[in-house]
């Protein structure tokens, strides 16, 4: 169904060759080089991008919700059809197996579809009125109507662990195009023809339903270069990231430093800490087996990777421990998505062998290719963790930390030292429910998802969700990447006082034309 792959960026509706060179995608599984060689735009090629994408603003935002939510919709069509040659290239670039683009293709379209929902419900408008009470008490009141408005041009940038889901027309991109905001789409260097297939995907959902061709451009070029430039780009007026905390911290400070600041939504780094409480290793094989699956699966790369797991001394902690250690043994390396990522994650797990006090607990054997790490997991006590702020850091890959303590009470000022995350996980049974609800409140103030019972790998698309955290785990905790709540990150609120009601925007006439949510005079 897609077009052939041309190693193209796809600017204003036409697919261009870029000035500054080429690169090519890698296979890791066997570090063939793929082709075709994917052409690097140069900066005035960029800029033609973000003028694209400014020019086609205006008309964006004047679109009802509902030829917005038939955008959406027609995208998901569009990348569904597209599924076996989204799947067949996407393996080839990152050694992700079948199962799991699978998985992933459809979680795009479906997430796509539910903004479409939430356009069609209006609640994404949230409306208020105050309406005017002329014979109010000492003063009259002022008729004031609130409704949200899109940004303007956003940056995505697309993430080296989701080819899909979290890139060309993931979340992120999903969310700024139901705001309003048309999207320009910085393409991972990993994963490139995967990225121009959804795009081609996402070209025809926009010739279809008549829109300006700049609602959507994909580049491809060096990303730091590229990306600087794209972030300090005047037409850009928000971001979204996901990827490593130097480079979300990289785009974060070349945002700031704009004469005009614009918001950067960056997910960055989290450890995703499990605290095990005594009454959950009554079943500590199925504890072991599980935690060993959520710490592996994908290689470990993924974001919501349990990367500590706070466990009780004792003989039942150590029965849990020879049974997770005997998983770990077991185990054989999976492909990881790129030859840096290995190189990387082989850099933090030899740093924490050489910390003292830290001994390995289970270790696997490497599997085929040089991208293939044998899995790893580590165990410490308490004292040594708080000792030593490196075994806090991240290992973005199949490994992770045990820590032992000795009571719950002893892990509410552990809690209070560690960094913002992503998530934070309780492994209780209803006789710990006391130390549940002391240890509660000092979660809170780390995790923007808790999670009692479960793993955190596996994210839920939905209404609820919240997937981002204080920082570093993101640039800013007050909102989500996943989920429908995202959609605000791309919008700001505007009043519109004592207007007439042939002059009020849609949303907020008494008329109500879009049957939107309103909540007037502070009552739904």
């Amino acid at each position: 169904m897609s077009d052939q792959i041309q190693g193209k960026s796809l600017i204003n509706g036409k697919w261009v060759t870029g000035s500054e060179g080429s690169v090519s995608g890698f296979n890791p599984a066997t570090d063939e080089a793929l082709t075709p060689e994917i052409s690097l735009l140069g900066a005035e090629q960029l800029d033609q991008a973000t003028a694209a994408a400014k020019d086609a603003f205006a008309s964006y935002r004047a679109t009802t919700p509902e030829e917005r939510a038939a955008f959406l919709d027609d995208v998901a069509e569009q990348i569904e059809a597209r599924r076996e040659d989204i799947i067949a290239r996407a393996t080839q670039e990152t050694g992700l197996p079948e199962a799991r683009l699978t998985g992933e293709t459809s979680r795009t379209s479906n997430q796509l579809r539910l903004f479409a929902k939430v356009l069609r419900h209006g609640n994404d408008n949230s409306v208020r009125i105050d309406p005017a009470q002329p014979e109010r008490q000492p003063a009259p009141r002022v008729d004031l109507r609130q409704r949200r408005v899109p940004l303007g041009p956003v940056a995505v940038f697309g993430a080296s662990n989701f080819p899909l889901a979290f890139s060309t027309a993931g979340g992120d991109t999903a969310s700024a195009l139901a705001a309003g905001c048309p999207v320009v789409f910085k393409a991972h260097n990993a994963h490139p023809g995967t990225s121009e297939i959804v795009a081609q995907a996402i070209n025809q959902a926009i010739n279809n339903q008549g829109l300006h061709p700049g609602v959507f451009n994909l580049v491809f070029g060096p990303g730091a270069k590229i990306g600087q430039r794209l972030v300090s780009d005047p037409e850009i007026t928000a971001v979204g990231f996901t990827g490593s905390r130097t480079g979300g911290m990289a785009i974060f400070h070349a945002a700031n430093q704009r004469p005009i600041p614009i918001p950067v939504y960056a997910e960055m780094s989290a450890v995703n800490p499990v605290f095990v409480l005594p009454g959950a290793l009554d079943d500590s094989a199925a504890l072991a087996e599980g935690f060993f699956g959520s710490v592996t699966g994908s290689a470990g790369q993924l974001c919501t990777k349990p990367g500590l797991l706070f466990l009780p001394v004792g003989e039942a902690g150590d029965k849990f421990v020879a049974e997770l250690s005997e998983h770990f043994n077991n185990s054989h390396g999976q492909t990881m998505l790129t030859k840096n990522i290995a190189d990387a994650w082989l850099d933090a797990t030899q740093k924490l062998r050489s910390q003292s006090g830290v001994r390995v607990a289970g270790e696997g054997t490497t599997g085929e290719g040089r991208n293939a790490p044998a899995p790893v997991v580590f165990e410490t006590d308490l004292a040594t963790f708080e000792s030593n702020d490196v075994l806090e850091a991240e290992m973005f890959g199949p490994a992770s930390l045990v820590i032992r303590y000795s009571s719950a009470d002893e892990l509410i000022s552990v809690i209070g030292g560690l960094e913002g995350q992503l998530t934070a996980t309780f492994r209780a049974a209803e006789s710990d429910f006391q130390d549940v609800e002391a240890l509660l409140p000092h979660v809170e103030d780390i995790a923007g998802r808790i999670l009692f019972g479960g793993w955190p790998t596996g994210v839920e698309v939905g209404h609820a969700m919240v997937h981002g955290g204080p920082f570093p785990a993101t640039t800013n905790g007050a909102t989500t990447s996943v989920g429908t709540l995202a959609i605000e990150r791309f919008q700001r609120p505007v009043a519109y006082q004592s207007f007439p009601e042939s002059l009020r925007p849609a949303p907020v006439q008494d008329a109500n034309p879009w049957n939107v949510p309103q909540v007037y005079d502070g009552q739904f």
